[in-house]
């Protein structure tokens, strides 16, 4: 309803004038307005829209309408959420600050306190300067999260201005919907499926994923149309029985039927490697009763009828998810031995399952919103205060989607209080739930009575009991398993804090012992002047440089160079120490020989031509894609891609990161490892590698062999791309032969 009215909305729109058009969708906003809230004063409502109309005068979008048409289209969606009046005005005058001259202040002056926050809130930073888009996209966020928590409407009203925005995507280029679009998929659909707005995520699911994946798009949306009639058929049928069957019950109830969603029927495809014809439980269908005691007589009746599936019963009732979403959820097997699910629940878990946190809009004077010991804020207070302390813009771009997952599993401690963590959680991040303490001191752990590695993954109903050791401290190794932010953040905390404390340590012991060996004597120099070099490289104490130096970003020959520029001549390089004898082994003369191996020469250290650059083994960064480099004691500077899985593990100490760029186009060939999981046939192999002959490219390793998890077969490749735009080609074309169910690039 929410898309096909707005939809509406905006199709009435070539036969107008733009003036005409503008004025007319206010005044269908103030009636949508008035049915749900007919004693308030819209006078505040009027003055927002002159005072936006008149800012935004002159301002077209890419579609060619007047720009005007967006922010009351956003408050059209929100009056369809029944939000209240501030929500309304900030829907209003969401843009006038970042796309006009506007300030806050004067936002403040015209529409009081509130409704400037939250504008603020809702305002990119795009005005500052900051060293790269991916630094301004995760201080927006930041900013975004804060404002989020001291008044909920901020994150209403952007998911109404993300929604249109996506309904209008096609009018954008390729690469901005796609940015836009995987924007959308990764942050906004998860906060509102965290908020519980379950209308709003499944549609900027479905949107984005239209323009991400077209090609599956396409042929899942085909697929569902060619079985419409009998999928109809199929519905009515059960639909009838299942009212039948309630009525003799005497159960009171309504009964929907509805096929699953494109971008849920494509996360099913690609978790159990199949194609559309092998997905049978496309249907599903939903009861909604008047108690809880009858969804619960109802399942009964579901069950007494068709037979369930087991381990598909699920009690969300009883347990309900974060987002405080409550349904009974069963799958059946039906009369045709065609399966579907079932999900029960009460016309109040269904408001809040389709509305989440939009439902509760209870406002009184003085109210932002839903009470503070809402459980959906209290999740978002936590995330901001895990957030806090993360400086570095990729990691906590990284983190903040782990965050933003559904959480599935629910585990008990002893004396029985539920703990809800991420998908294949583990004890350690079960420990640090509880407290850091625990998380710190945790030698060992106990899952239903026995004994467990700290790395297997927990299940739902585990009962979990940490064993701890005083004194003990988290290992490094813990990072390549744990699943929340909460335990990642906390062990890189005490990591850091010990290798930072050896760096300091080394890079002292570097520097004085160069200092020797060239003859300057740093008693000779003041704190200040020591100081004003460390400055220099971006420090503001001696320490940080000292710890710089420890890690291998700069040689201590050119720190001594600025400390005494006459004293430290120029030598030649055969003469400089051996990078392993000066404990900076990451520092090497720019002719060392085998200083770059293996095509690195097309990547380079920003600013900087004296540092050994590879690319890590275990992903192999290709040309185009983007890349971080990680300063790694002995080695060098290790290039990985930032989609490595690698990554987040490795940058736990943010002063070892460091930037990194190609360096020059060539023709270089990078090694990719591929996996196809295809449908058992013959001809198969033929035609995928028909595909790299039209492509021109250099097969070095294929493997085909039966799947272990699925009837098909698997084929595992290594093969030469120029770049990531050449392999998102390969990876399409091979997409689009028939019987092929997923293509994925493999990480070491």
């Amino acid at each position: 309803m929410m898309a096909s009215e707005s939809a509406s909305l905006s199709e009435s729109v070539s036969s107008e004038s733009p003036p005409d058009q503008v004025e007319r969708l206010y005044r269908e906003l103030e009636a949508k307005i008035r049915e749900y809230r007919p004693n308030d004063d819209l006078g505040i409502l009027q003055r927002a829209f002159r005072f936006a109309s008149k800012c935004h005068e002159g301002q077209s979008r890419d579609s060619g309408e007047p720009y005007m048409v967006h922010p009351i289209l956003v408050a059209h969606i929100l009056a369809e959420m029944r939000m209240d009046l501030v929500g309304m005005v900030t829907g209003l005058l969401h843009d006038v600050v970042e796309d006009t001259s506007v300030t806050v202040e004067q936002v403040r002056k015209e529409f009081g306190e509130e409704v400037a926050r939250c504008v603020d809130g809702l305002t990119k930073l795009s005005k500052l300067d900051f060293f790269s888009a991916e630094d301004r996209q995760a201080e927006s966020f930041r900013k975004m999260l804060l404002a989020m928590v001291e008044d909920i409407r901020v994150i209403i009203v952007k998911l109404a201005d993300r929604m249109h925005n996506m309904r209008t995507l096609g009018f954008l280029n390729a690469e901005r919907r796609e940015r836009i679009a995987r924007e959308t998929i990764e942050i906004y659909a998860p906060i509102a499926h965290r908020l519980g707005m379950g209308k709003v995520r499944s549609e900027l699911e479905d949107l984005a994923f239209q323009y991400l994946e077209p090609d599956a798009y396409r042929d899942i949306v085909q697929a569902i149309e060619s079985r419409r009639h009998s999928n109809e058929e199929f519905l009515a049928e059960i639909r009838q029985t299942v009212e039948s069957e309630l009525r003799h019950e005497a159960i009171p109830a309504r009964v929907d039927g509805r096929v699953k969603r494109p971008y849920s029927v494509f996360l099913k495809l690609r978790r159990q490697k199949i194609t559309v014809d092998q997905v049978y439980d496309l249907l599903a269908f939903r009861i909604v009763t008047d108690s809880v005691k009858n969804c619960y007589a109802a399942l009964g009746v579901i069950h007494n009828k068709w037979r369930p599936i087991p381990g598909r019963i699920k009690d969300f009732i009883a347990i309900p998810r974060p987002n405080l979403y409550q349904s009974l959820h069963t799958s059946v097997v039906g009369p045709h031995g065609q399966t579907f699910e079932v999900q029960i629940r009460t016309e109040e878990m269904h408001r809040i399952a389709e509305e989440g946190i939009a439902a509760h809009w209870k406002y009184k004077e003085g109210r932002k919103g839903p009470a503070a010991d809402d459980q959906r804020i209290a999740w978002l207070r936590h995330l901001v205060e895990w957030q806090r302390d993360v400086q570095d813009s990729t990691e906590f771009m990284s983190t903040l989607k782990v965050d933003l997952y559904p959480e599935e599993v629910y585990t008990f401690t002893p004396r029985g209080k539920v703990l809800v963590l991420p998908r294949d959680a583990t004890p350690i991040d079960f420990a640090y739930a509880i407290h850091s303490d625990v998380g710190h001191t945790c030698v060992g752990a106990k899952v239903n009575g026995r004994i467990v590695p700290l790395r297997s993954p927990l299940h739902n109903g585990d009962i979990v009991e940490i064993m701890t050791q005083p004194g003990h401290e988290p290992s490094k190794d813990w990072l390549a398993f744990v699943k929340t932010s909460r335990a990642r953040n906390k062990i890189k905390h005490v990591i850091n804090a010990n290798e930072r404390a050896k760096a300091i340590e080394i890079g002292q012991k570097y520097l004085d012992k160069e200092s020797r060996r060239l003859g300057v004597q740093l008693g000779k120099f003041s704190r200040g002047d020591m100081e004003r070099v460390a400055s220099e490289y971006g420090y503001s104490k001696m320490e940080d440089l000292h710890a710089a130096l420890g890690y291998g970003k700069f040689s201590a020959r050119q720190v001594l160079s600025k400390i005494a520029p006459g004293a430290v001549k120029d030598e030649p390089a055969e003469t400089r120490p051996a990078a392993a004898e000066t404990s900076s082994p990451s520092y090497l003369p720019p002719n060392a020989p085998g200083r770059r191996e293996d095509g690195d020469a097309v990547i380079k250290v920003r600013g900087s031509d004296d540092l050994l650059v590879y690319r890590a083994k275990c992903c192999n960064p290709i040309r185009g894609e983007s890349i971080v480099g990680y300063v790694t004691r002995g080695k060098g500077v290790a290039v990985h891609s930032k989609m490595c899985p690698n990554v987040q593990n490795l940058m736990y100490d943010v002063e070892r990161k460091i930037e990194v760029e190609w360096a020059r186009a060539a023709d270089d060939a990078f090694p990719v490892r591929i996996t196809v999981h295809t449908d058992d046939r013959p001809g198969m192999l033929n035609q995928l590698t028909g595909v790299l002959s039209d492509e021109s490219t250099n097969i070095r390793s294929l493997e085909a062999r039966g799947a272990l998890d699925h009837d098909g077969g698997v084929v595992e490749m290594t093969v030469d791309v120029r770049d990531k735009k050449q392999l998102e080609k390969l990876v399409s074309a091979m997409r689009r032969i028939s019987g092929v169910r997923d293509v994925e690039r493999l990480f070491n």
